[in-house]
């Protein structure tokens, strides 16, 4: 981890300010709150713009935030044992993660790395923890988030153990435009190759490969800056028994 990744931690919350009104359409439970409980969250809620390489959250750290992205790209990794990264998901626009670390009130397990420049919003413990107490909307809202969430990371496993390229790109990009836990994507993901070859562990050149491959297929179609996806089952399913590209 370079010196600028630790610094940049610290100064995070002095850059932070409160949300603009357009911002807060990227905070996709904010509408199923009541007023009241909509109110304490708008004088908690906070907004901060990372550079690419800076760390918003840091291996060993106590969460203090509820964090989302409003838009941008992040990506979650850890070291093995052996010193080797290993990365477990991105983190699209419309995503919010780290719920389970603060309802078990550990250290953070993985590091949380911004791609490149992104504006990342957070929600306060203390305002995290009322709002479990208070609203039933919220807690339904983090259920589905921590269910979603187990049958993603069952999925990296799966993920991890193909030694097809084509395969590994497919279903790791099906994995960032999950509607639920990553609503701001739709149906554009805006990454370019390289940001993606981080997140599936290739390089540039062959995660154009395959890119090209499923579009000639059908299944996507790649734009400038992003990648736009035609049929997200075939996406999921690119290459399991049973299912050949068509």
């Amino acid at each position: 981890m370079n010196e600028r990744m630790v610094s940049g931690l610290a100064a995070l919350r002095s850059r932070s300010r409160a949300p603009r009104a357009d911002e807060l359409k990227g905070v996709p439970w904010l509408a199923v709150l009541e007023p009241a409980h909509a109110r304490r969250v708008l004088d908690d809620l906070r907004v901060v713009e990372v550079q690419a390489g800076e760390v918003v959250c840091r291996v060993g750290r106590a969460p203090s935030f509820w964090l989302g992205v409003l838009d941008g790209l992040l990506k979650m990794s850890n070291d093995t044992a052996l010193g080797i990264p290993i990365t477990f998901t991105g983190i699209p626009p419309g995503g919010w993660f780290g719920e389970g670390t603060l309802l078990k009130r550990e250290p953070y397990r993985y590091n949380i790395l911004a791609l490149r420049r992104s504006l990342v919003a957070g929600l306060t413990v203390g305002t995290f923890d009322w709002l479990l107490d208070h609203s039933f909307a919220f807690n339904r809202f983090v259920m589905l988030q921590l269910n979603e969430r187990l049958g993603q990371f069952i999925g990296a496993r799966e993920i991890d153990r193909l030694t097809q390229p084509d395969q590994r790109v497919a279903r790791s990009l099906a994995a960032l435009f999950h509607p639920t836990l990553y609503p701001g994507v739709g149906r554009l993901l805006r990454i370019t190759q390289h940001e993606l070859g981080y997140l599936v562990g290739l390089s540039r050149q062959r995660v154009n490969r395959s890119l090209t491959t499923l579009q000639a297929q059908g299944v996507i179609v790649v734009e400038y800056g992003g990648v736009r996806v035609l049929d997200l089952q075939r996406l999921r399913l690119y290459g399991a028994q049973g299912q050949t590209p068509s």
